[in-house]
C-alpha cells in the first residue's frame, strides 16, 4: 500500500486516502460535506468505502491528495479468516464502485492514475482468466500447466523481492504466501461482489 500510494502521489493524486490515517482540510470538507453523507449507489444507501469515496469526491472538487510516509496510526484489523474475508467483500464492492464514479475524473490526471486503476481492476481479471485456463487444461487435457504456474511463481518472488529490498526486511517474502490466497479465495470473493454492488451491507460490527 505504501509503496502504490507513494507512486499516485509521485503522479499528482493518491486514489484512496486510507481511512485511519487520512487528514482533511476542515474548508474542503465542509465544501463536500452534504456530497459525503448523501452517499447512495444504484439509489440505495451505501456507507462503506467512505475513505474511498471522500477521496474521489475531493480529486472532482479540484483539491490535491499528498501521501506522507512517516504517517503513524493505529487501527483494528481482522484477526481470522471470516472477518477478513468479510472486509475484503466490502472493500472490493467499495473499489468497483468508486471505479465508476471516478472514471470521467482520469483524463484530468496525469496518465499513469490511469494506468495504475486500469491495472489494479484488470490485473485480478487476468490473473482469474489465467488461473481458469490453467486449472481447464489440468482437467481437460491432463497435463500440468507448468509455464503459467512458473509465471504467475516469478511475478510473486519479484513483487515480494522488492518489497523486501525497499523495506530492507526478509520477512516481506512471507508475501509470497499471498498468491494463492488471492487465486483460491480473493478472486472468487471479488467476482462475486462484482455481481453484487447493489449489496450495502456492513458485513461485520
Amino acid at each position: 500500500c505504501n509503496e502504490e500510494r507513494a507512486a499516485q502521489a509521485r503522479f499528482g493524486a493518491v486514489m484512496c486516502c486510507c481511512g485511519p490515517c487520512a487528514m482533511y482540510r476542515r474548508s474542503a470538507l465542509a465544501l463536500l460535506l452534504d456530497q459525503y453523507e448523501a452517499q447512495y449507489f444504484r439509489g440505495r444507501p451505501s456507507d462503506f468505502g467512505e475513505d474511498r469515496h471522500l477521496t474521489i469526491l475531493m480529486l472532482k472538487a479540484g483539491f490535491r491528495t499528498e501521501y506522507v510516509p512517516d504517517a503513524i496510526a493505529a487501527t483494528v484489523v481482522p484477526d481470522s479468516l471470516g472477518p477478513y474475508l468479510r472486509q475484503q467483500l466490502r472493500w472490493a464492492r467499495s473499489t468497483f464502485r468508486d471505479t465508476f464514479l471516478g472514471l470521467r475524473l482520469l483524463p484530468e490526471l496525469d496518465g499513469y492514475l490511469t494506468l495504475d486503476v486500469i491495472g489494479q481492476n484488470l490485473g485480478p481479471l487476468l490473473l482469474a482468466v489465467s488461473a481458469l485456463a490453467a486449472l481447464t487444461q489440468l482437467v481437460i487435457g491432463g497435463s500440468v500447466p507448468w509455464w503459467t504456474g512458473l509465471t504467475i511463481a516469478a511475478m510473486t518472488v519479484v513483487r515480494c523481492s522488492v518489497a523486501a529490498f525497499r523495506a530492507r526486511d526478509v520477512r516481506f517474502l512471507g508475501f509470497s504466501f499471498h498468491t494463492p490466497i488471492n487465486i483460491f479465495l480473493l478472486l472468487p470473493l471479488k467476482a462475486y461482489a462484482l455481481c453484487t454492488l447493489s449489496n450495502s451491507d456492513w458485513l461485520s460490527r
